[in-house]
């Protein structure tokens, strides 16, 4: 960690002197650069000098302990190095947190996708309770939550759910909920009151610009088609449904719920972008895991992370060995306790990825 250290303050010393040259003014795009990099490093460069300081102060107090006849002072001196050595501790485990490297995408909005797995239509309704907890969730965080795409059932719930959230921070507090959730309830269709398992799919994308993947024109086959839907708003007498087929990978999207084909095209494109990113970030994930045994915080889509037990009031989060008493509150958006619990658990464990 140290050495790691002694570099970002060697890199942001040199950074200030570009700075302190005027010649920098010359090139408005490397300036900016150079000062946003440079405040990056700020807050690690303060800590660290903090933490120099006090490795400094341990050392003179350990030699007055070792060299002192004064027994007033060895006394005093043995407090202070008692408080001293909890500050470093407390630093130190600071300065690793700072050292993680910072992902990319965490200021960035998400595409949530949400859909119905093992269950037929239990699993339908969960998915809408699915989409009520996130939308609350971004309620309370004041962000907005548009619906891309939706294929309703007949009873309320959905096959599949896609919206965008956007909001400062979405992706950061949101990317751990990519997985399988899985639901122990009583269906409204069981007569004989049995408790039946549904799973849902849920992943967390984040929301990726037009110049962030470049997605060739000839690689995309785009159909138009007439929506369809159980009425009102899904049912247009025009083609205005776009579909769009990414020739290389196969992966096609479609959107419907707007009465503009241009709209539609939009949003599908927008999802498009999203997936895409997604296969070539799992792609990158793969080739490090083969050169590392554990794959942190990967987000697999395909681990079970999460149950909801209704009879037992009861959430866990099988990752963290988290479990909650609190089910409804959980799913009217209470999410904080388990978000929070996940980032710190996957920090600890970028950090002993660091140590090592």
């Amino acid at each position: 960690m140290i050495k790691k250290l002694e570099e970002v303050e060697k890199r942001f010393n040199e950074l200030t002197n570009k700075l302190e040259d005027p010649e920098i003014f010359k090139n408005i795009k490397e300036f900016q650069s150079i000062s946003k990099e440079h405040a990056e490093l700020k807050p690690i460069v303060e800590k660290y000098k903090e933490y120099k300081k006090i490795l400094s102060q341990i050392e003179e107090n350990k030699e007055i302990i070792e060299n002192e006849k004064d027994k007033e002072l060895v006394e005093l001196a043995s407090e202070e190095l008692k408080e001293l050595n909890e500050k470093k501790e407390k630093i130190e485990h600071e300065l690793k947190l700072m050292l993680i490297p910072k992902d990319p995408n965490d200021e960035k909005n998400i595409i949530l996708e949400i859909r119905a797995g093992t269950g037929g239509e239990e699993a339908a309704l969960f998915a809408a309770d699915l989409f009520r907890m996130y939308s609350r969730y971004a309620e309370r965080k004041g962000w907005k939550v548009e619906i891309m795409s939706a294929h309703e059932t007949g009873t309320g719930g959905f096959k599949e759910i896609i919206s965008l959230i956007s909001g400062k921070g979405a992706y950061s507090r949101l990317k751990y909920e990519s997985g399988i959730h899985r639901v122990q309830r009583i269906p409204i269709t069981e007569s004989q009151g049995r408790i039946h398992t549904s799973a849902v799919s849920v992943a967390i994308l984040p929301e990726i610009e037009e110049v962030e993947i470049d997605i060739k024109p000839e690689d995309l086959k785009i159909e138009t088609f007439r929506a369809s839907g159980a009425g009102g708003q899904h049912v247009n007498v025009t083609d205005s449904a776009v579909r769009i087929i990414h020739i290389p990978t196969g992966l096609v999207v479609s959107c419907q719920d707007e009465r503009s084909q241009h709209k539609n095209k939009a949003k599908a494109m927008k999802i498009l972008r999203a997936r895409l990113y997604e296969l070539e970030r799992q792609k990158k994930e793969k080739e490090l895991a083969q050169t590392r045994k554990q794959q942190v915080g990967s987000g697999d889509r395909s681990e079970k992370i999460r149950t909801y037990n209704f009879p037992q009031n009861r959430v866990t989060d099988h990752r963290i060995n988290l479990t909650l008493y609190r089910l409804q509150d959980v799913l009217d958006g209470d999410l904080d306790e388990i978000i929070d619990n996940l980032i710190t658990y996957y920090q600890a464990e970028k950090i002993a990825q660091l140590s090592a």
